[in-house]
């Protein structure tokens, strides 16, 4: 067997034990005890990995900073690497410290050089954009993997008015709008509570663990589905840049009804709760959106307006 052959098949033998001995490895490949060493050291200079345990029952073990083996794919598949790349560009923070440069390099390092130009050439032609944020999240890797064996985590979380400690569960994080968001279950009140990640001041695990009443995947399906738990009816006029500025916010989209290019309107159930929301959205839009109902909010967005002129008479 080729030693280029071996040394393939070796990386993938290593990574999937994590434990061994040259021995197991001779035995594996049908090779000395002595070319075992020496493969295994070359894997070392490749880049893997590689603890030497010594002593009686001693022998090797992979480091979990671990190299993966090479892997086989086609240009549709790299293509499909480097799109899901372009949705996480404008984020400042990644789970895992993901180094997307590093991993595009060693990516298109394998590639033919015409492929290499079709990537090159996808950065200026796709770009999945979200507004850039400044804050960071340095907690993800750890709400992730907390999620996956169902720890309890303490936190220290910024909320409105103060800094406030908290044992949660997290069920995983989503990307929306440039942020990272946490829902977890919140044991102190029963519930499924939304958090931000770039909130969150301090993080440790408890060394608790308890499993979530749902999993990101259903509890994500179960708010775009549900109704208001209070409902309250919003109906608001829309000019056609009112209708163009309310069809980029998911929440508003599917209750816009366009009767002509150039005038619509909004009906919609929304929940009490966020009013307050809901009516600095619509006090953003200025004279593109007129707001009917509920009358609160109108008298609100009234009074918004007389205070910013006041301040600027």
């Amino acid at each position: 067997m080729l030693k280029a052959k071996i040394l393939f098949d070796l990386m993938m033998y290593v990574n999937a034990k994590r434990r061994f001995t040259a021995q197991e490895v001779a035995d594996e490949f049908a090779i000395s005890v002595r070319t075992a060493h020496r493969y295994l050291m070359d894997l070392s200079e490749m880049g893997v990995p590689l603890y030497t345990e010594p002593g009686r029952g001693g022998g090797y073990r992979i480091l979990n900073n671990r190299l993966l083996p090479p892997i086989i794919m086609d240009e549709n598949e790299a293509f499909a690497i480097f799109f899901a790349f372009q949705s996480l560009k404008y984020y400042p923070t990644l789970p895992f410290a993901i180094d997307m440069k590093s991993v595009s390099r060693k990516i298109c390092a394998s590639l033919p050089d015409d492929t290499k130009n079709k990537v090159a050439r996808l950065d200026s032609v796709l770009s999945f954009w979200t507004p850039t944020r400044s804050v960071s999240s340095p907690f993800l890797k750890e709400i992730i993997e907390a999620a996956a064996e169902n720890r309890m985590l303490k936190m220290e979380y910024a909320s409105k008015t103060d800094d406030t400690p908290k044992e949660i569960a997290p069920l995983g994080l989503y990307a929306y709008n440039g942020f990272w968001y946490m829902p977890a279950f919140d044991p102190a009140v029963d519930e499924i509570r939304l958090f931000r990640a770039d909130r969150i001041l301090s993080l440790e695990l408890t060394g608790k663990k308890l499993d979530p009443p749902s999993n990101l995947s259903d509890w994500l399906d179960y708010q775009n589905a549900q109704s208001p738990e209070f409902p309250v009816r919003l109906y608001a006029e829309l000019t056609r840049e009112g209708i163009r500025q309310c069809r980029s916010q998911p929440w508003l989209e599917p209750y816009i009804v366009t009767v002509d290019p150039g005038y619509g309107y909004i009906e919609a159930n929304i929940d009490k709760r966020e009013l307050e929301f809901v009516t600095n959205y619509f006090y953003q839009l200025g004279t593109s959106a007129k707001v009917i109902e509920p009358s609160e909010m109108a008298d609100r967005i009234r009074k918004l307006a007389e205070e910013v002129l006041n301040q600027y008479s």
